[in-house]
């Protein structure tokens, strides 16, 4: 941990430097001290001699995660190399998701660094999602770290109707560096290989397997436990990932290029911030605004003074500027509406595509009675309220073998929409019987 330390302070040193260290020869022919002054600068002169300074022009976020490594690759280990065999035989897959991981990678590695944690942990995404943030597996786990439900909201990671935890990078990192540390020092004495064991099967599983293996005789290491399958492999295929990335020549792996340089910046909204008015503010397209931010949920960023957005790095001066100009109209996230006769919190809360709850919590509503004339206060969630009033809202019930894409051609929507209007995810399974709401402009 100290050797690593040292290692990261040279690369964060003042001016974009970073130190190399080169072999020592003189050093290691010069024999132990003598007491003679002359020996004694001889050999401190070699030592800074032997110390090289480049410019991070030089350097990319590869070299960064590489000089923080702290795990033993152990490639002959017939595990690891099963998996080394694999990755050499498809360099194609390391390659793609490398392409995926260029917003996050060096950000996840710095974060690891500050913890002084091996840096090898920011591959653990290649394995949990492709690092891809929107990834979501049927069994309910989702995000870069895939979280399930229960252990994100264990770990703080908030699930509304606004926003997804789970989704946000920043956040659901730090959740997950949280979890790794905590399993490692409450169950395994700081061992890392065991605290992955019980990140992928959960500590219950892998304490049980030790157990097992302490009655029989054997070692409690990872490496010898009886694990499932998947545990079996999750270990070894971190490790054979991090040689390849080590040596990406050997395993005919080609890693892009990132640059050693901050790729993104999260920024305080002021207040909650339509994402529309985040992209012109940031000067980026909106498209790239929300592959940075997929944890919300609707067209605006939470309803909360101290919001926050992901935005590229090279555009936190112009949007931290822009946003100080804003019109206060351009800040109107909630609309009013005046109920009228006939009117339901539910069929309000349809018409303005909400869920009732979240109608409830915004204006302190605790049963469904209404009075005609009372103003409610609606989220807009970036789409004009006007325009959603005049939509016609009902159900339809799922059949046997439908799916989003087959519900959304059969009624002429999209399935993002459909997918939205129902609170679910593009690549949701449904249930036979289920009911969706389906919403179409009045003609």
């Amino acid at each position: 941990m100290h050797v690593r330390s040292i290692r990261r302070q040279a690369l964060g040193l003042a001016g974009g430097l970073f130190l190399t260290t080169l072999p020592l020869p003189a050093l290691a022919a010069s024999g132990s001290p003598t007491g003679n002054d002359t020996a004694a600068s001889a050999q401190h002169a070699t030592f800074w001699q032997a110390l090289e300074l480049q410019s991070a022009a030089q350097a990319n976020a590869w070299t960064r995660l590489k000089s923080g490594f702290g795990l033993p690759h152990d490639i002959e280990n017939p595990r690891v190399k099963e998996w080394l065999d694999y990755f050499s035989a498809h360099p194609e897959y390391v390659s793609t998701v490398a392409q995926n991981a260029r917003p996050w990678l060096r950000w996840v590695t710095r974060q690891l660094e500050a913890r002084d944690m091996p840096t090898e942990l920011a591959l653990l995404p290649f394995i949990e999602s492709a690092y891809d943030p929107t990834a979501a597996h049927p069994g309910g786990a989702s995000g870069l770290w895939q979280f399930m439900p229960g252990t994100g909201e264990a770990m703080g990671l908030t699930d509304t109707w606004w926003y997804d935890g789970r989704r946000d990078v920043v956040a659901s990192t730090a959740a997950a560096l949280d979890y790794l540390q905590t399993l490692a020092d409450q169950w395994y004495e700081g061992n890392l290989e065991l605290a992955l064991a019980a990140y992928n099967a959960g500590a219950g599983t892998v304490n049980r397997a030790r157990e097992r293996a302490a009655a029989q005789g054997k070692p409690i290491d990872y490496w010898h436990l009886s694990l499932p399958s998947q545990t079996m492999d999750y270990v070894p295929k971190l490790l054979a990932l991090a040689a390849v990335v080590s040596d990406p020549q050997r395993y005919a792996v080609t890693l892009p290029d990132i640059p050693d340089r901050p790729a993104i910046a999260q920024v305080k909204t002021k207040g909650q911030l339509a994402l529309t008015d985040a992209a012109q503010l940031a000067g980026v397209s909106e498209a790239r605004l929300r592959k940075l931010n997929p944890a919300f949920r609707r067209e605006a960023t939470r309803p909360d003074q101290n919001a926050k957005l992901v935005i590229p790095a090279d555009n936190r001066k112009r949007f931290l500027a822009k946003l100080d100009t804003l019109p206060a109209e351009k800040r109107q996230t909630k609309a009013h509406y005046v109920v009228k006769r006939g009117d339901t919190l539910s069929g309000i809360a349809a018409r303005h595509d909400i869920p009732i709850s979240v109608l409830r919590q915004q204006n302190a509503i605790s049963g469904d009675s209404l009075r005609i004339g009372q103003s409610l206060m609606v989220p807009t969630t970036g789409h004009s309220p006007s325009m959603a009033s005049h939509d016609t809202t009902r159900e339809v019930r799922v059949k046997p073998g439908d799916s989003l894409s087959r519900i959304a051609a059969r009624h002429d929507v999209s399935v993002g929409d459909l997918a939205r209007w129902n609170q679910l995810d593009q690549s949701d399974y449904l249930q036979p019987g289920q009911r969706l709401t389906l919403r179409q402009a009045a003609r």
